[in-house]
């Protein structure tokens, strides 16, 4: 069973992500992520994408659904995938929900909701590690990460840009997260994220022991 995670900037999605591929040992697909590592790649398709990133251009639908198929048939039988910030919009949704029916695969949709109010509350006092990239919360007393790297405020952690973000959210991706209604799952988002990952996996533990047939 693939997992496609959704929610607002700030839901913890990342985090969450993280924990629930961890855990029912899934490959994690991260359209950033992966178009990074592609372009380092000595393949045709690496060279496309190095080639598209290099020019300063975005990388089109057509392209993100090419990297999302290489994605797939290159895992091993039976191993399940956790899309990450992907689908953003209506066009992309429909676009891969085509390719994993296309490919035989069972895939649920998961929302971490969250109000705007609790998105702009975290994401205006959160720090990420400067090495490692792990978000940590206001509440995070240290000043370093567990890794060791110094623990930093984003630049795109502004008031303007994260108006911008949840606004493209509001107006693209929750359109797309309709067409998942029928088969949505809904997590609460707002008490601590330890507490949002117990009820994740809880809620998730029995999806995931679903039959395949």
């Amino acid at each position: 069973m693939d997992i496609i995670f959704f929610g607002m900037q700030g839901a913890g999605k990342g985090t969450l992500g993280k924990a629930v591929a961890k855990k029912y040992n899934m490959q994690l697909f991260e359209t950033g992520a992966e178009l990074r590592r592609l372009s380092a790649e000595s393949s045709e398709l690496g060279h496309k994408v190095k080639s598209i990133i290099d020019a300063g251009h975005l990388v089109d639908n057509a392209v993100v659904m090419e990297i999302v198929e290489n994605f797939v048939q290159n895992l091993k039988p039976g191993v399940s995938i956790l899309f990450d910030g992907i689908p953003r919009k209506i066009e992309q949704a429909n676009s891969l929900n085509t390719l994993l029916d296309k490919n035989g695969r069972k895939y649920r949709a998961v929302l971490i909701n969250i109000s705007r109010e609790t998105a702009l509350k975290r994401l205006t006092t959160r720090r990420i590690c400067s090495v490692c990239k792990t978000v940590y919360p206001a509440d995070y007393q240290n000043d370093a990460c567990e890794c060791g790297g110094e623990l930093i405020t984003r630049q795109d952690d502004n008031p303007q840009s994260i108006e911008t973000r949840l606004k493209a959210f509001e107006e693209e991706t929750l359109p797309a997260i309709e067409l998942y209604k029928d088969n949505l799952i809904k997590i609460d988002g707002e008490p601590k994220i330890d507490e949002v990952e117990k009820t994740a996996l809880e809620i998730l533990n029995t999806v995931m022991n679903e039959p395949s047939n």
